[in-house]
């Protein structure tokens, strides 16, 4: 960790009670910041959002899609103790979460956005229809402004505009263009329309209103597909933009790689990510990759933009120096690497995401941190900054030491996420390998060196990552790498033993009744 500026510190007031800012950004991949120096993406107000903060560059996911990411950052869990396996597994009641943290703390936590809680249905009416979505809102917040993936809110908000062609999604179909077509052309609303400009400014309405400490949660969708976006971005990079893919030279030699990219690739569909697109994402060529990415790197930018005007509003409410921010996604976006788009499985592209966190009463400018580092890691250090405890146990740890310029003993040397397959309404993988629903999972190891693949019943694999940094080579059966594939099997093993709920494993009754020593 290089060693910042110091900032010196405001009152024991601002210490305690800041205004609270948690940004996420969906699907967006932690390499893609200028900051980090990548090699086209541009995002300055991100960047200088870093320079006033502290940026994580080896920040991971928890785990994949939206649902159990987001239950990881939200609960400060991994995936074996939170068990959200699947957008639409309900999170389970008795966990706590950053939002009723921040209640028993003094906030109101207002939601922007969305959260893709999926809630718990014992102890519902069979007949409520929030059983009939997993995008629900996490218990604890308190809902401004809601916008799901259907963005019926936002449609209107468009039609109110003047756009009165915005009534389904179609208008993500840039003019001019075929419904499904891949086009750089612009769709027909303004960058000030976009589903980033709204809630952007349905939050600065709000943070207008307020005469207390503050808590809110913006989360926006952007950028998540469908891809597209309005000028100037739509044509802001170009399809030879960018790094390398990580890629086998074909398609075909992915998928033999691993039973389970044989199953899964062939599965992922045109429509997931251009919007009303049909048909197999084995018909797009490598060029029609490079012409996706370029736009998805577009959308980063018309998110940046949203940030900065956001930024710009709290400097002009006289707030900025009283609010700490944190600006992250739930997972990220393998963007054509490995010949695929979306997220999940366990290639780096899924789950490297970015953070910054500024934090003007402890915080040291421009902090740079090469550690592993946790969605899980979220929830602990929003707890730790505010002075309340977690009422369950926690598998991450405060950032608050590297934010305040130090270092944290005994910090992880390796990063750890998981993957669930499951598909417990059709069962469609457990026909395809003959498994059971938890046999449909994976978990993986990672450290400088290598990075190692468990998955319960399927092959492992096992990635030279100082040799292999695309992870094309799989060296799990290589005779030379079998002492290594036991060390990293063993680490991953003695990970999980450490990681068993711990709620009540810290609490002894005795004659003097109960003990607790949770360690720090």
């Amino acid at each position: 960790m290089q060693n910042p500026t110091s900032i010196e510190p405001k009152s024991i007031e601002k210490l305690r009670r800041p205004n609270i800012l948690l940004i996420t950004a969906d699907q967006w991949r932690g390499d893609c910041l200028s900051a980090v120096g990548h090699a086209c993406v541009k995002t300055p107000e991100i960047d200088a959002l870093a320079r006033e903060g502290t940026l994580f560059r080896r920040h991971y996911a928890g785990a994949a899609p939206c649902s159990p990411a987001r239950a990881t950052l939200y609960t400060g869990l991994y995936q074996m103790n939170h068990r959200v396996c699947r957008n639409g597994s309900p999170l389970d009641a008795r966990f706590d979460n950053l939002a009723l943290a921040a209640r028993r703390a003094g906030y109101d936590p207002t939601l922007f956005g969305y959260t893709d809680t999926a809630p718990d249905p014992r102890g519902m009416d069979a007949a409520d229809p929030h059983l009939t979505t997993y995008e629900g809102v996490l218990p604890g917040f308190t809902a401004r402004q809601l916008l799901p993936e259907h963005e019926r809110q936002w449609l209107s908000w468009l039609r109110s505009r003047g756009h009165a062609n915005a009534v389904s999604r179609d208008i993500h179909i840039p003019v001019g263009a075929q419904a499904g077509e891949i086009s750089d052309a612009a769709p027909a609303y303004s960058s000030e329309e976009t589903q980033t400009a709204f809630l952007a400014g349905e939050f600065i309405r709000w943070m207008s209103e307020q005469d207390r400490p503050w808590f809110a949660h913006v989360s926006f969708l952007r950028p998540h597909p469908p891809f597209s976006v309005p000028e100037p971005f739509n044509r802001m990079y170009k399809p030879d933009d960018g790094p390398a893919f990580a890629r086998a030279e074909n398609r075909e030699a992915e998928q033999e790689a691993h039973p389970y990219l044989a199953y899964s690739m062939p599965l992922s569909d045109k429509g997931s990510f251009i919007h009303r697109a049909e048909g197999p994402l084995s018909a797009w060529s490598g060029e029609d990759f490079a012409a996706i990415r370029a736009i998805y790197y577009g959308m980063m930018s018309e998110v940046d933009a949203q940030l900065g005007r956001i930024w710009q509003a709290l400097k002009d409410a006289g707030v900025w120096d009283d609010t700490l921010v944190v600006f992250t996604s739930d997972h990220a976006e393998m963007a054509g690497d490995h010949w695929t788009l979306g997220k999940g499985g366990f290639f780096d592209g899924s789950y490297h995401i970015p953070l910054i966190i500024r934090d003007p009463a402890n915080g040291a400018a421009g902090g740079i941190v090469d550690h592993f580092t946790s969605a899980a890691d979220i929830f602990p250090t929003l707890c730790d900054r505010l002075g309340v405890e977690a009422k369950n146990g926690l598998d991450g740890r405060s950032l608050m030491p590297f934010i305040r310029g130090g270092c944290a003993e005994g910090w992880r040397d390796a990063i750890f996420w998981e993957f669930d397959f499951r598909d417990i309404a059709k069962g469609e993988a457990e026909r395809h390998f003959g498994l059971k629903s938890n046999q449909c999972n994976l978990a993986v190891i990672r450290d400088d060196r290598f990075k190692y693949v468990h998955f319960a019943a399927l092959p492992p694999l096992l990635f030279n990552l100082s040799d292999d940094p695309m992870e094309l080579e799989d060296v799990a059966a290589d005779p030379a790498y079998a002492a290594t594939r036991l060390e990293y099997a063993e680490k991953l093993l003695s990970l999980r033993a450490r990681h068993l709920d711990q709620t009540l494993a810290y609490t002894e009754l005795t004659e003097r009744g109960p003990v607790t020593r949770r360690p720090r």
